[in-house]
C-alpha cells in the first residue's frame, strides 16, 4: 500500500501559500511541492491531496495522512450530502473550493483510500517534512 503524507500552507489566508506532499511505498520515497501567490489554507490542504493522487495514479489502495480536519472530514462525511444537494451545503449555500473538491472527488473515484488524521506539529517526521515543504513553497510567492 502507498502512503502519503500532505500539507497546505498559507502566508496570510488568502496570500501566498504553498502544497507539499511525501509518497512512500516503504522502498521508495519521493515528495514534491508547490503553490500559489495568492490563495487560501483550505484550497492548498486540498491542492496537496490532489496533486499527490494524481502522481499515484496507477495506486489502487493510498493511505493518506493530513493534519487537515477539513480534508478529512470533508471526504469522510460531508461529500456525500454535498453531492446528494447538488454541492450545496445542510444550510443550501454553495461549496466552497467546490472545484477542487470536485477534482479530488473524482481522483478519489475507485480508489481504496484509508484516511488517517495527524496532529500537526507533534513531531510526526513525515508531517513535520511535508509541513516545511508546504511553508517553503509558500515563501517562495512572497
Amino acid at each position: 500500500m502507498l502512503k502519503i503524507w500532505t500539507d497546505g500552507s498559507c502566508l496570510g489566508n488568502p496570500g501566498p501559500g504553498g502544497w507539499g506532499f511525501i509518497a512512500t511505498n516503504g522502498a521508495q520515497t519521493a515528495e514534491r511541492c508547490g503553490g500559489a501567490k495568492n490563495t487560501t489554507n483550505n484550497q492548498m490542504e486540498l491542492t496537496a491531496v490532489i496533486k499527490a493522487l494524481t502522481a499515484a495514479r496507477k495506486h489502487d489502495e493510498i493511505e493518506i495522512h493530513t493534519d487537515s480536519q477539513y480534508v478529512k472530514n470533508g471526504m469522510q462525511s460531508w461529500i456525500k450530502n454535498w453531492k446528494k444537494n447538488n454541492w450545496r451545503t445542510a444550510d443550501k449555500k454553495p461549496v466552497k473550493n467546490v472545484e477542487l473538491w470536485q477534482q479530488l472527488d473524482e481522483l478519489a473515484s475507485g480508489k481504496k483510500i484509508h484516511w488517517v488524521w495527524v496532529k500537526g506539529h507533534a513531531g510526526e517526521e513525515f508531517n513535520e517534512r511535508v509541513d516545511d515543504l508546504a511553508r517553503g513553497a509558500a515563501e517562495s510567492y512572497k
